[in-house]
């Protein structure tokens, strides 16, 4: 064993991503988030093409500008759906952002918002921010998916909403982050 560039991540060696088949390096971290996936897809019933991985997202709190990644997103019927947070620690103290997270993403509110260190979650209603179901095994599956979506409004995020969940993103999320972090990067 090994230590990366980043000395908070202990290299393991190298793992093949589930969803991609692509080689990664082995962390702690990854693991968890490759457990995530392998749940998405073998109890939850999701098509790994409808999952998509380690998006790019730029987030910018007035004249400050950061990019960062989000672990997962769910797609069904053409839509964002789910947003998967992968975190470790406490999941209590990442809920608001992960919330903001799902409403800067796309231009509407995506329905379910979850928060995970790899051993719980939180699912959280996009639209109400309220916890609606705790641990991986409530993670909301395909047939729930599709119940919700059925009456969901996809309403466009209004830019007074937009504008507040950048900055609570951007100070919980950037701020204060560890400036080795790869998942982070501050923009000029």
């Amino acid at each position: 064993m090994t230590t990366s560039a980043n000395p908070h991540h202990l290299v393991l060696g190298e793992l093949e991503d589930f969803l991609s088949g692509r080689i990664l390096t082995d962390t702690h971290d990854e693991r968890y988030r490759q457990k995530i996936a392998r749940i998405l897809v073998m109890e939850k019933g999701f098509d790994k093409k409808n999952i998509e991985a380690g998006i790019n997202l730029e987030i910018t709190a007035g004249t400050r500008k950061a990019r960062m990644k989000v672990d997962f997103l769910v797609h069904h019927e053409g839509r964002s759906v789910m947003l998967v947070k992968y975190a470790p620690g406490s999941l209590v103290t990442r809920r608001l952002s992960t919330l903001a997270l799902s409403r800067v993403i796309r231009p509407y509110q995506i329905p379910f918002a979850v928060i995970t260190n790899g051993e719980d979650a939180e699912i959280m209603a996009g639209d109400s921010g309220k916890v609606t179901a705790t641990g991986l095994d409530h993670l909301p599956d395909l047939e729930a998916v599709r119940r919700a979506v059925i009456s969901f409004s996809f309403d466009p995020v209004g830019p007074v909403i937009f504008d507040q969940a950048s900055r609570i993103a951007f100070a919980c999320e950037i701020d204060g982050s560890c400036p080795c972090d790869s998942d982070v990067c501050i923009l000029e």
